[in-house]
């Protein structure tokens, strides 16, 4: 089958009854689970955002972007993902980004907005808070989906507990005549779970683990949930690991690992145990970019 004639599964996570133990939750859980085993990711239905926040939160991504180069570069990357990426390298001239920190955390919000703001900004603290707020929702109901169709309920809290949340708006600017059309090149995600959110110009493409490539059309009401790396070594690589980005992704210090009850002589561990900054810090060493997969370079048993 033609790759671009492939449709990713839509799953819906609006029922009322989408609670734990509930026949709802486990017919929602199953198509989870077998939408990661066979792609990595899917197309998620979520109606308890508000047409009004699909609506705001990219005209707060155009307002913040259409601040002056000097202005975004207030927030000052302290770790990989956050803070300002501008129009800063050859391979990635289209690409623009600003990562915020914990922005479900009403506090986070309001420093993040004071510092490219100073006389405040309420609509875009409010915005992108609230936007914020209801993706870790969505992302803690799939993570549990996963670690229950797994089997390793009793890993829930810990798993819970390790996360901390990262917004990234990003931009693609349209190419001239003489630019290469690629936004970003071919990659696997390092969080646990990234939630995408785009406007209707399309360039997602999700590789299968049958080698095909498939042109992701989202509709305008759904996101596209991808597992990255990080859950991929969790799940001892059971599920496929593969504009505005939501991520789950490990706090400072946890050991990422696979739970012991997923190990065996028929599936043995793939990946040592890691933390998350250091497996990001390899990733931008001139190995870690020129490798196919610096997960497997990195901690591949």
């Amino acid at each position: 089958m033609d790759s671009k004639n492939i449709k990713l599964p839509k799953i819906d996570f609006s029922h009322e009854d989408l609670k734990p133990h509930t026949l709802v939750w486990n017919q929602v859980k199953s198509q989870v689970h077998k939408a990661l085993v066979e792609y990595g990711c899917f197309e998620a239905s979520f109606d308890k955002f508000p047409i009004h926040l699909r609506k705001s939160i990219f005209e707060s991504s155009q307002e913040l972007f259409d601040l002056p180069s000097q202005t975004k570069l207030k927030s000052i990357r302290t770790k990989p993902f956050n803070g300002y990426v501008g129009f800063c390298h050859s391979s990635i001239p289209l690409y623009e980004s600003m990562g915020i920190d914990d922005a479900n955390i009403p506090h986070k919000a309001e420093k993040f907005t004071q510092i490219l703001w100073p006389q405040g900004n309420t609509s875009f603290c409010k915005t992108v808070q609230s936007y914020s707020e209801q993706l870790s929702e969505l992302d803690q109901t799939i993570r549990r989906m996963i670690l229950e169709s797994l089997g390793v309920e009793n890993y829930m809290d810990e798993h819970m507990n390790s996360t901390n949340y990262l917004l990234r708006l990003m931009k693609y600017k349209t190419p001239q005549s003489s630019e290469n059309e690629m936004g970003l090149s071919s990659h696997t995600d390092k969080s646990n779970i990234t939630i995408l959110y785009q406007n209707q110009v399309n360039g997602l493409q999700v590789l299968t683990k049958h080698g095909q490539w498939i042109n992701v059309d989202p509709t305008p009401d759904t996101f596209i949930v991808l597992i990255g790396d990080s859950l991929h070594v969790t799940d001892s690589g059971v599920h496929w690991s593969v504009w505005i980005s939501y991520w789950s992704i490990p706090k400072a210090g946890y050991m990422i690992k696979a739970p012991k009850e997923l190990v065996d002589e028929e599936h043995p561990l793939l990946y040592k145990p890691f933390t998350h900054l250091e497996f990001i810090a390899f990733s931008y060493t001139e190995e870690g970019m020129e490798c196919e997969s610096a997960l497997k370079t990195y901690c591949g048993v």
